[in-house]
């Protein structure tokens, strides 16, 4: 039992110190970076993909995504950061909170506007998102589209071929309506092709086919 004893503090150490890890970042995008060698996704957010869009509340459709990484990399390329790895997700990328200067980037990224709280994997930037929701900070100055979302509707044939014609001809209980940009439950509203649902170019065209507009 002594022996026993004996081995478990000389491998717990070795196992915490094997969760905590350092380095210079390169950021991917809002939410993935290089730390040294390291792919590495933070804990508990979610940044738009690189290709997503949205909408301004006037209705003008512009690169989030790629607005994001900028400002993340503006910030943080190059930085040192100190993590402490949660999991390993199944691309292979170390899940992980960091710090650089002592500050969580996690949370500063929330604040700021840059990434949404991802609710499904942790609560702690819960209050962060909704403070920069509050204030119309970064993104939620717009009309966006989760990126949970986006990957999903992008998934099942939910991005339009062509941009310009994004509105949104779905099948419910309700029959057939059609949803316009900005509307209240557009950014929810995926499109599965497969299933007869489809985009339209314009509001006419959406009603000679038979669908009706969403009443909000």
């Amino acid at each position: 039992m002594v022996r026993i004893f004996c081995l478990l503090l000389l491998v717990l150490p070795f196992a915490a110190s094997a969760s905590e890890f350092s380095g210079r970042l390169r950021v991917i995008d809002g939410d993935t970076f290089d730390v040294g060698a390291r792919r590495v996704r933070l804990h508990g957010i979610d940044a738009p993909e690189a290709d997503q869009t949205c909408r301004t509340r006037q209705g003008v459709e512009w690169e989030c995504g790629a607005w994001v990484t900028a400002q993340v990399r503006a910030r943080y390329q190059g930085q040192a950061a100190t993590c402490t790895a949660v999991d390993i997700d199944r691309y292979k990328r170390i899940v992980a909170r960091c710090a650089v200067g002592g500050a969580d980037m996690g949370r500063q990224i929330v604040s700021d506007g840059l990434a949404f709280a991802y609710r499904r994997y942790s609560m702690a930037y819960d209050l962060d998102e909704k403070r920069a929701a509050v204030n119309d900070r970064g993104l939620h100055a717009s009309q966006v589209q989760s990126p949970a979302q986006f990957r999903q509707s992008r998934g099942q044939g939910g991005t339009p071929a062509d941009g310009s014609c994004a509105i949104k001809g779905n099948i419910s209980k309700n029959g057939r309506i059609y949803h316009m940009p900005g509307q209240r439950d557009y950014a929810r509203t995926s499109i599965r092709t497969d299933k007869g649902e489809r985009w339209f170019c314009s509001a006419a065209e959406a009603e000679a086919a038979g669908w009706r507009r969403a009443q909000r």
